[in-house]
Formats: structure tokens, sequence, C-alpha cells
């Protein structure tokens, strides 16, 4: 086990997360901090972690959302929550499936059919259990705090049966059905695919215009297609009834070109005459639209296409071509025939696989199906009423969009890996499929000899089941019972379908209940240009290797930063410098009073709040003024702004000013009442921080205050306000004095001070500032340190000394007297050069922007951006003038 006490011992000014991170992984994870009881009594917060491909390694999007996930995880283990994070993996049919079957034909030179499906199925297991659940161990790298005791896998012997048992009950209640319908076709994966995983995309392609002649052998029609390798499958040709070109010859029969068929030529509503030539060529078996116009005319349907997208029989001459190369010898031989009219160019859009990018081929199969509209109804309902809440909000439009105009499912799939469908059939004496006999739905072989269909059930037909089917159901076990519904889901907007919706009908119709109440979409990771990250643009970003520079904290900062609600994030990997300088940030701020403090003593604050000073008062102020406004981000689940403003918090307030004004001189000690509150302030800071930056606030953490063997930050409570640790007043005195120092500073950057010199400031107090006046006086030394003012004056009537820099803060007025700071003349003299070189550029912005020439010819973002530089080098001009003035004794 890891030992809490044998912490990191390096002298170095920057951190090293290299010997430290495994070290408190493993003390986590071995003494059960992760796990969830289901027989605790305190509130449950759950969050199941979308299962990642078996096949999968870490990628930047996984970084992001397990980052986000595990911060709300760890933010509420330490509000006093029951926390169970699910994790696990999808079995991934298809990508599994192709993985595998590519690696056996390498290594063995022999395809999945030579294997034959048992022998396959069991080299998928084998690979499953070698290299599958590599990207969960990856997982650990970033911190994951899931509960890996209750993992699951989609195809584990428990899931199976509650998908199985969700096909049965489907089946039973008429939402499951068997037909033959036009569906999506890969010929590729070779397997039909769902609406959800097919992309229309934008491509330019080519409208060809083809004669069909008249079968009396007078005239022909034209008929323009972008498909003319499917004519083999025309049974008729459509014209619209109103269309006047055409209502006379309704009826009359038409050559099929390249053919020795004859189709006829009917009227019907859908065809749009402004299309082409006005006709259309109907071809029942290959395109959505004319699968209706056959079945409404009793057409033909003929299937013109092989499995793997080469033509068969049907195509005549051009069987066992594929079908694209089969397109061009068709057009060659319709022009050579006389038979091509014209070809134009035409942008459509084109079906394409999500997976393989293989275009879609329209095949009529016999598939299995869901009915959706019933379970898509209540699915609305609790997003409407409320019930389920989408952070951003917008997205509900999206949902609502997609659910409303939602399809049947098609949910068989051609494949070997996955869950085999629980249908059985009667066989032949021959070992045939009986087809007159009906078929058995069961989860187990209901008689001798059936066997079972030979399809599996699309992947997301089990994993829209993982918010219950990983607590036991359809049993009802404890974790079922304290664990569901879960609360919050944290995902893509690119399986706001395909998984999110799915769960949440699936969620009501098995359980009654939604499956979580609150939905997270977080954006998606692009590259610096805003491009997709992928393998042939090589601009991917691999999170290991950043882990491996930067540190998994410096990651998980970086990535919750950029990670604004539902936008998308422009990444480029030097974004993590901004995560390893704040851990080191972090890390040297511990020096800074944890220099003084005695090894193995606990110091403990015994002042009270009255009895400290003011920038220690300003400091716990902040303090309880930021937790109220993180949980106020953290309960709308913008984290990015919780952790910027902790960041503000810890750089800007407690780093900058508090300890900047806390550490003695050089050589003096801290007084052990300043490491006592420090230590208190620095702990809190930890614990806001270690949900986003675990490693090192864990390391930190017993560092500040000798503690038990299991006394870690990770489990300890999550800081509140604390009631009379926080002034009003103290926090805007303090304010007050912060921005006369920041002020101070301008004037010694602007006229070029040396950093060591002291110099002198006076303040010219407004009315009714007795408060102000006292704090001045008392805390002098503030300016003395920060801003080496030597001589302090303060004054309700103070005149404005010579020479002397001012500007305002709030009712009060500061000057710097000059003289004696630098050399007025000098002074004088570089300041007259700049503004001389100033009025040299504005007038030959001038003499550019009366040019008529110009105007007319240069765009007009330049002639914008000409003009802006004018304004600009004006408000240079009057704050050079001022500060000239500023030098001149007052008359």
């Amino acid at each position: 086990m890891a030992d809490p006490n044998a912490t990191y011992t390096s002298k170095k000014s920057t951190y090293d997360p290299d010997l430290i991170e495994g070290k408190w992984y493993r003390y986590w994870e071995e003494n059960g901090f992760f796990r969830s009881d289901a027989a605790s009594e305190k509130p449950s917060h759950v969050i199941a972690m979308p299962p990642p491909n078996v096949t999968g390694r870490l990628h930047m999007g996984h970084a992001l959302q397990d980052t986000i996930q595990d911060a709300l995880t760890r933010i509420r283990r330490m509000q006093g929550c029951e926390v169970l994070w699910i994790p696990g993996m999808d079995h991934a049919g298809i990508a599994t499936q192709n993985v595998v079957e590519k690696s056996l034909k390498e290594s063995t030179g022999k395809s999945r059919h030579d294997f034959g499906r048992e022998k396959f199925v069991s080299k998928v297991w084998d690979w499953k259990e070698e290299y599958g659940g590599i990207i969960l161990q990856q997982k650990r790298r970033l911190g994951d705090s899931a509960d890996w005791s209750k993992e699951r896998f989609t195809m584990d012997e428990g899931f199976s049966r509650a998908v199985q048992e969700v096909f049965v009950r489907l089946y039973n209640d008429g939402l499951v059905y068997r037909g033959e319908y036009l569906i999506n076709w890969c010929p590729i994966d070779q397997t039909a695919l769902s609406e959800e995983e097919v992309d229309n995309v934008e491509r330019d392609g080519h409208l060809w215009y083809i004669r069909y002649p008249f079968s009396s052998g007078d005239g022909h029609m034209i008929i323009a297609t972008t498909r003319p390798e499917t004519l083999f499958g025309d049974t008729a040709v459509a014209v619209h009834p109103d269309d006047d070109r055409y209502a006379h010859l309704v009826g009359k029969m038409l050559r099929l070109p390249l053919t020795d068929r004859e189709i006829p030529i009917i009227a019907d509503e859908y065809v749009r005459p402004d299309f082409g030539a006005g006709a259309l060529k109907v071809t029942p078996a290959h395109d959505k639209n004319d699968i209706v116009i056959g079945r409404k005319h009793g057409l033909e349907i003929i299937n013109i296409m092989n499995l793997n997208g080469t033509l068969n029989e049907e195509g005549l001459a051009y069987a066992g071509l594929d079908r694209f190369v089969a397109r061009k010898k068709i057009v060659a031989d319709l022009k050579e025939q006389g038979l091509l009219e014209r070809v134009e160019d035409y942008r459509s859009s084109v079906p394409v696989s999500s997976r393989s990018k293989a275009i879609i081929e329209p095949l009529i199969s016999r598939q299995w199906f869901v009915k959706m509209k019933p379970l898509a109804d209540p699915a609305l309902e609790v997003v409407r009423s409320g019930e389920v809440t989408f952070y951003p909000k917008r997205w509900e439009n999206e949902y609502f969009r997609w659910m409303e105009n939602i399809r049947d499912w098609t949910i068989s799939r051609q494949l070997w890996w996955g869950h085999r469908i629980p249908v059985w059939y009667h066989t032949t004496a021959d070992g045939e499929i009986d087809e007159e006999r009906p078929f058995v739905v069961s989860i187990d072989q209901p008689e001798e000899g059936m066997v079972q269909d030979e399809d599996v059930l699309d992947t997301w037909f089990s994993s829209w089941l993982w918010p219950f089917a990983t607590l036991g159901w359809p049993d009802k076990t404890d974790d079922l019972a304290k664990f569901y519904p879960g609360s919050v889901l944290v995902s893509g907007y690119d399986i706001l379908f395909f998984w999110i919706a799915r769960m949440v009908m699936a969620g009501l119709y098995f359980t009654g209940k939604a499956p979580f109440k609150d939905i997270l979409i977080t954006g998606m990771i692009k590259d610096e240009q805003g491009r997709w990250m992928s393998k042939s643009l090589g601009n991917g970003i691999d999170p290991l290797e950043m882990i491996d520079e930067y540190g998994a904290d410096a990651v998980r900062f970086s990535l919750t930063v950029l990670c604004a609600q539902g936008q998308d994030i422009k990444l480029d990997p030097t974004k993590f410098e901004m995560g390893r300088n704040f851990a080191n940030k972090i890390w040297n701020a511990f020096n800074v009073f944890g220099q003084f403090m005695e090894e193995g003593r606990d110091y403990s604050s015994e002042r009270e709040f009255d009895e400290l000073e003011l920038v220690e008062q300003w400091m716990l102020t902040r303090l309880n003024q930021t937790i109220v406004e993180i949980d106020e981000d953290i309960s709308r689940y913008r984290l990015n702004d919780a952790l910027s403003k902790i960041y503000t918090l810890f750089w800007g307030d407690f780093c900058d000013w508090y300890l900047e004004l806390i550490k003695p001189p050089y050589g003096e000690r801290m007084s052990d009442d300043k490491i006592a509150l420090a230590v208190d302030i620095f702990e809190s800071l930890l614990q806001l921080l270690h949900p986003f930056m675990p490693f090192i606030t864990e390391e930190l953490w017993w560092k500040v205050r000798p503690r038990a063997a299991k006394e870690a930050c990770i489990i300890s409570a999550w800081p509140e306000v604390q009631e009379g640790q926080s002034s009003k007043m103290a926090g805007s005195t303090f304010s007050l004095i912060q921005e006369m120092i920041s002020g101070i500073r301008n004037v010694r950057s602007q006229y070029n001070v040396p950093p060591g010199k002291t110099i002198a400031a006076t303040i010219s107090l407004g009315e009714d500032e007795r408060e102000l006046e006292k704090a001045l006086s008392t805390n002098a030394a503030y300016f003395e340190k920060l801003c080496r003012v030597g001589d302090l004056t303060v004054d309700s009537e103070a005149d404005r000394p010579p020479a002397s820099a001012s500007f305002v803060v709030g009712r009060n007025e500061v000057y710097v007297p000059l003289v004696d700071m630098i050399d007025l003349d000098v002074e004088r003299g570089r300041i007259q050069k700049e503004i001389d070189q100033k009025i040299k550029f504005r007038t030959g912005l001038m003499r550019k922007l009366e040019n008529e020439q110009f105007l007319s010819r240069a765009p007009g973002k330049v002639v914008a951006a000409e003009r802006e530089k004018v304004e600009q080098v004006k408000e240079e001009l009057s704050r050079l003038k001022t500060s000239l003035d500023e030098l001149d004794e007052p008359a």
C-alpha cells in the first residue's frame, strides 16, 4: 500500500509530476476511496462513464470528458455524497470484428470465413482478454476516480442477459418487428446501418440525361439521374399528373436502355417537374422514395446489387462489376448507342457510412426493427417538463427535432461479434430454415433442433441500457435501488441521438424513471485551425504524450479552463503550458511559508478574526466569497468558470497579494500565527483545487500538517463559508489599497523608475473616508513592501505636490512626486521625442485616408483598420501629453 508520508522531497523550484502521480493513484485505489457502498445512507451521486470501445485508445475527447466527470465525482465525494462513477467498455461490434479480422489476416492469411463463426468469435474473445481494456488503464493515468470494482462490459454474462430480456420484452409488447424494407447497406462492412450511422455529405458529381426509347419506336423520353448504374432495377418512369408535357404519355411503354425489358410510364404527385427533365426513373429496390412509389403502384421490385457492392445477374453484361466501375462502362455504352443526351455537373448530398466512409447502398432486406415513436413520446415529455435538463439548454432543441421526427430503428446487423438476436427457427430435413413454420422469440433455445438467428444486434442496442444494466437490471439489486436513476450524464453532442436520447427512452420504458436528471453536453476537441483531428491530417494530439510532458494535473487544468459549456475547443499543445505553469505556482506558493514550518508540527490558528491584520481579513473574505461563487458555477456545470475563479483566487489574491505581504524580510522567520493562518487558507485552496488537479493537491495536503493514514484530501470535506470569517469593510478597504498600489506601480513603470529606488506618495482622501485613513496609516508597510513607497502621506486636505503624476481611486486621489524620482529633463526629452514620432505617424495615416484613390480601391476592412490606427494614436498622444504636463510644476 502506498505510504502517504513518503512524500516528495526534492528542493527543485519546479514541480515534477513523474515523482508523485503514480504513488498517489495507487494510494487512493488501494485504500478503496473510489469504491461505492449501496448500504450507505448518504445521498447518492452517480455518473455513468460513456463506455469506450474495447478497441479504443485514449484520445483527447476522452481526456476532456473524463476530466469533467472526474471533477464532478471528486466534488460530490468531498461534499458527502455516496459517489458512483461506473466504468466499463463497449464491445463495439463492427469496429472490433474488423480489427480482429485484420489482425488474423496479417498473422495467418485467413479470413473469418476460413475460421467459421464459432472459432472466429472465440478468437475475438481471446483478443479482448489480451488487448482489450488498455484504454481503462490509460484513464488511470489521467486520474479517473471511477469505481473499478464495478467495471462492466456490454457482453459480460449479466449484461448479455439484460440485452436479451429487453429484446424479448419489446417483441412481446409489439415494439420489435421483422420485415423486408429498404435499409442502409454498407458494402465494405457488409451490414445494415441505422439512420444515425449514416452521414449525408455534399459531393460534386454529375447528372446524366438518358434517352428511354418508346416501345413503339417513335421517339424517346429523357430521364435525368445521378445513378445510371441502377437503371437495371427500373420498373417504371413516373411523371407528375399535372405536367402537360407528359400527361398524354401516361400508360405508354418504354424500352429500358441496354436491356430487352419494357417499363410503363406512370403518374405520381411525388415527381418534381422542375428537376432534370421532369421525368423520374423509378427504382424501387434502390431508392427510399422510389420504394414508396413502387408499392403504391404495384411495381416489381428488382434488386440489382450483391452485398459487396457489385452488380448481380440482373446487371446482365455488367454483372460482377463494382457499382462505380459499372457506372463508367454503362455511361460509355449509352453514349456509343446514342442514348446519352448530355451530362451536367451536379452537387448533391451523398449518404456515407460514418465508420467505413463507404457510400451507402439502399437495399431491400429482411431486418429487425424497433418502433420508436411509442418510446420517444415519454422521452420528449420528461425534457419538456424539466424532469431532465440539458446544459446548455440550446441542445434541447436538437433533441426535440430528432425525437419529433424519429424513424424506426434498424437493430439487426450482419456480423458475428455481438449479441445474437434471441429468435429461433425450425429447420427442414436438409438443415435449411423452414419459412413455413413460425419463428420463436426466446432467450433460451425453445426446442431441440431449432437454430438461432444469424444476425447480431446493433451495438447501441446494448449501450442504451448502460445506466441500469450496469447495476444488475433486470434483477432488483441493492446497487440498482441505491444508484438508479443517476445524477448527470456528460457527453459530446456527437452521440446525442445514437446514445443519449436512446438511454432516456430505454430508462423510462424499462424502469419507469429517466436514467439521469441532468445532461451536460461538452464541445468537441478540434485543432488550432478548427479542424477535426484525424490520422489523415496528422493533427491529433495524444493526451498520454501531453501527460508525459506536462503532467496529468496540467492537462486536466487546461482542458477544464478551455471547456466553455457546449463550445468546441481549438486545441494547441502549447495550451497545456498554462496548466504546468499553474502547477509550479502552487508548488512554489507552499514554499513561501512551508520553509519556516517545523516538521511534524500541527500549526493551529488561535487568533480571532478581529485580531487579524487587514490583508488576512481580506484573504479570508475573498476565500468565502469565492466559495459561494464557485458553488453556484458547479451547480450549473460551469466548471471552467469555477476553476477560473479558483485560479484567480490562488494566483492573483493568495500569491500576488497575501503571501507577498505576510512573508518576512530576507533572513527573518515567519511568525507561528502567520504560518498557522497561511496553512488554514492554503489547505482550503488545495481542497477547492483537488477535483481539478488531484495529484499535486494530495501531495501538498500531506505536507501542510501531520495526518492519520487515511486522512486524505480526496475524502476531505469540501470547503464551506465560515461564519464570522469575512468582512465587507475589510474587503472593500483592501481593494482600494490594491488599486492605489497598482496605480503607483504603473507610474513607476511609465516613468522608468529603477526597481530598487524608494519613492514618496501622497494620498488625498475624499469625504467620509475615516476607515480608509485608519487602514492606510496602520498598513503603510504594504506600500513600502509592494511598490517601495518609503514616505507615504495620508491627508484629507493634501495638495498636489509639484511635478507629480496623479490618478484617482474611488473618491481619493493619489499623487506621486517625480522630482526626486527621475531626471525630469531627460524624461521630458524622451516623452517629447515619442510625441514627435506619434505625430509623424499620424500625419502619414491622415494623408493615406485623404487619398481618394486609396479609399476607392482598398477593401473596406483595410480602410477601417487605418482609421482605427488614427484613433489609437490619438489616445496615445493624449496620454503622452498628460505625462509631459505632469512633469511641469503647477503655476
